[in-house]
């Protein structure tokens, strides 16, 4: 579905404001007031726009038709086991489409004061290079009726880039917005170079709705989701412009780099196309940048010790640099070994707290409460100096940082009358 459906199921949820809001900056007190209900602007200078609607993992759970404890593990078996996506003739979004390109008329934010200007954050990524098709989210700074900066981290859309560039040739592109939830995980899963993660989407709605995730071809030649609200298709061009500053995840000022630049050829958008919009650091975000990695740990502490209950990349720490993990504990060192292998699967991630599988890692008080409890510094702590850390943390050197791993789990062979929760 596009997303209007979607804010039509959660109605009783969703906050619609009616009267006329600026794009710039007035948008988004709107959406800061309400960091986890979908808001829906009727006016945004003119256009409906949409926030906040994929702000909780029930909201995502309940699109699967899941439980919130069930999504890591249906996108786990939709990495192991991806589906080809169904190609269909046409699509909502073809049929109202224009080579007479402006982008200043579209309603793309201002979000901060400090920003470089308005950018287009909800934007998945579709890009093919030699047999090779790749699903991601990179940001735009609007440049001018055509054109947009764009922030290309060095994965595989930049390798994309490289290569056309190398061989004279500009890389055809097309920026989904307005996506379901499958297709927005899709776009912020890190699976190996070749890997469709359009593939992903599809393997996570054959298994939970029964029925493959529709593309549809575009003018250009690639294949893209066929429920998006609006597709810019374009060309990344042999040219790079000042990106930046810009509000990431951590919720501060990301600094000036030099950018690729988009060229935009052609917009399509449906008759009632309501446009998305991401706030850099708030919940919404988290779950289509961090929720995506719980998996990469999952697997990778599964290695290590014989039974993972749950992961979550938490929204104190941007879902990004702060996890938790449960496990079930069977060796005294299960908590350490645990901590190493969730450092070595999420570099990025500068603090992880192991628990015991009774306490529940969505809850920030369980898990606190676990410490409290469960932790002694002299003996489950483990600090790793001077390794590689994150990019978009402000308090990294040169992009090194140290590590805290916290074993809050049972000390094996303690009397459990002294650790388990009373219960009735």
């Amino acid at each position: 579905m596009a997303l209007r459906p979607w804010l039509d199921r959660f109605a009783n949820e969703t906050l619609t404001v009616r009267e006329r809001v600026g794009r710039e900056l007035e948008v988004t007190r709107r959406i800061l007031a309400y960091p986890t209900t979908p808001v829906h602007f009727l006016n945004l200078d003119g256009a409906e726009a949409a926030a906040n609607v994929w702000s909780t993992r029930d909201r995502v759970a309940a699109s699967l038709n899941l439980a919130k404890d069930a999504l890591l593990p249906k996108i786990l078996d939709a990495q192991a086991h991806p589906k080809d996506a169904r190609v269909v003739p046409t699509a909502e979004f073809t049929k109202e489409q224009t080579t007479d390109v402006d982008l200043r008329d579209l309603p793309i934010p201002k979000l901060f004061p400090k920003d470089a200007g308005r950018y287009v954050t909800a934007g998945v990524w579709v890009a093919e290079w030699q047999g090779v098709r790749n699903l991601s989210f990179h940001r735009i700074l609007l440049l001018g009726k055509d054109r947009g900066a764009c922030r290309i981290v060095p994965r595989h859309l930049r390798h994309m880039y490289n290569e056309a560039t190398n061989a004279g040739q500009e890389l055809p592109v097309a920026v989904c917005i307005g996506l379901d939830p499958w297709n927005l995980l899709a776009g912020g899963t890190s699976v190996e170079y070749g890997v469709d993660e359009s593939r992903i989407a599809s393997a996570l709605t054959e298994s939970c709705l029964g029925k493959p995730a529709d593309v549809v071809r575009i003018k250009n030649g690639l294949t893209v989701p066929a429920e998006a609200d609006y597709v810019l298709e374009g060309r990344l061009i042999n040219e790079t412009h000042d990106e930046g500053p810009f509000v990431d995840a951590v919720r501060t000022y990301d600094r000036v780099r030099k950018e690729p630049v988009l060229v935009v050829d052609r917009i399509y958008r449906r008759k009632d196309a309501i446009f998305h919009i991401i706030v850099g650091g708030l919940d919404e975000h988290f779950m289509f940048m961090g929720m995506p990695r719980e998996p990469v740990i999952y697997q990778a502490v599964s290695r290590a010790v014989p039974h993972v209950k749950a992961v979550r990349l938490t929204e104190g720490g941007c879902a990004w640099l702060h996890g938790v993990v449960s496990i079930r504990k069977q060796h005294q060192g299960d908590g350490k070994n645990a901590i190493m292998a969730a450092f070595g699967a999420h570099t990025s991630m500068k603090q992880v707290v192991i628990v015991d599988e009774d306490v529940d890692v969505f809850d920030d008080r369980d898990v606190e409460w676990a410490i409290a409890t469960r932790f002694q510094a002299d003996r489950g702590l483990v600090v790793l100096h001077d390794v590689r850390g994150s990019s978009i943390d402000p308090s990294a050197r040169d992009g090194f940082t140290s590590k805290m791993g916290i074993d809050a789990t049972r000390p094996m062979g303690a009397d459990p009358t002294m650790f388990d929760k009373a219960t009735l």
